[in-house]
């Protein structure tokens, strides 16, 4: 997909940077019909995402963000079985290239892939990146009931080391056991227990754990994945991690250890985590090619995210990595 480049307008940053958002939401009416109108959370939240149009433009430019790059809101495709996916998974990307193409110059696109059948969601990821030009897939979560790291997925890991595309690794609702065992006794009166406020966290953060013990990327030594909020807190432990587990992870014919992994083949986003200790640990541990801003929109407003880039305490080459020089890179946009 070749983003062009549009008439400069009024720039959160002062000195007129282009801004690329990567994890940025929407929520498709066939997989809100499917899901009986539970994808996105809270009503208010259901209507901004059913949005592609005239609301998330103007908060992108009274934020100063240039483009964004589009992902389904959890479920998305993994809502729908091996029977159905086949027709229904294709008409929801469809229909997402076909609102990027009315704004090229402002939205690219990630794949939503019906993981229940993995043979079929790497066809669609192909088919996504080929014919719609889409820069890659997300999943979210567990798909029923099972990590992404599970060997009946790797097919999809397959499939995007040989497109040379990433696979963004995105919060989905814990579960149902994890649910009754750790949060039961706090859901009712703090819900965001099981979402942003930590569920969310565990999860993910296990998720990419889980990924690197897995050793798919030995099998798949140029594999590529993204993980948001600043890495889920793996940035923070990296170095617990990897002194616990020791060299014990196999990496092309010689043990590693985590951190060497970790470091090598993902990617940390800034959404829905503006902070400066967050972002300088994540540098000090990932270093900053590996950094690119997100805002996680709607679940979180633009606006604070790009008027805490203006405080970044970073240097202007890196700053520029992290604003927009990476996703380009990663994500190979023309822009």
């Amino acid at each position: 997909m070749k983003l062009e480049i549009r008439e400069q307008k009024t720039m959160a940053t002062k000195d007129g940077s282009q801004i690329i958002a990567i994890e940025e939401h929407y929520l498709d009416i066939d997989v809100d019909a499917k899901v009986n109108k539970m994808a996105g959370g809270g009503e208010k939240t259901r209507k901004r995402l059913l949005d592609l149009g005239d609301l998330r433009v103007k908060e992108m430019d009274e934020a100063g963000i240039d483009i964004q790059v589009l992902s389904h809101c959890p479920p998305g495709a993994q809502a729908f079985d091996p029977k159905e996916a086949q027709e229904r998974a294709p008409a929801v990307n469809n229909r997402l290239h076909k609102f990027i193409q009315t704004k090229p110059d402002r939205f690219g696109g990630f794949a939503t892939l019906p993981t229940r059948a993995p043979e079929l969601a790497a066809d669609e990821l192909e088919r996504c990146h080929k014919e719609l030009g889409f820069h890659g897939a997300i999943v979210h979560g567990l798909t029923e009931g099972e990590f992404i790291d599970m060997p009946r997925f790797w097919p999809i890991f397959k499939r995007a080391e040989a497109l040379d595309i990433p696979i963004y690794i995105h919060p989905g609702r814990p579960h149902p056991a994890v649910i009754d065992a750790y949060y039961k006794d706090y859901v009712e009166k703090y819900r965001s227990i099981l979402s942003a406020g930590w569920g969310f966290t565990v999860e993910t953060a296990t998720a990419g754990l889980r990924m690197v013990l897995s050793g798919v990327f030995d099998k798949y030594p140029n594999l590529k994945i993204i993980l948001g909020h600043m890495g889920e807190g793996l940035p923070f432990l990296m170095w617990r991690i990897n002194h616990s587990f020791g060299p014990i992870i196999p990496n092309q014919g010689e043990m590693t250890g985590f951190k060497d992994i970790f470091t090598k083949h993902f990617h940390i986003t800034t959404s829905g985590n503006f902070s400066d200790s967050a972002l300088l640990c994540t540098m000090m541990e990932m270093g900053s090619d590996r950094i690119i801003y997100s805002v996680d929109w709607p679940y979180v407003e633009n606006t604070p995210g790009t008027e805490w880039l203006e405080t970044l305490s970073v240097s202007p080459e890196d700053k520029q990595k992290i604003l927009n020089g990476n996703a380009k890179k990663l994500l190979k946009m023309n822009c």
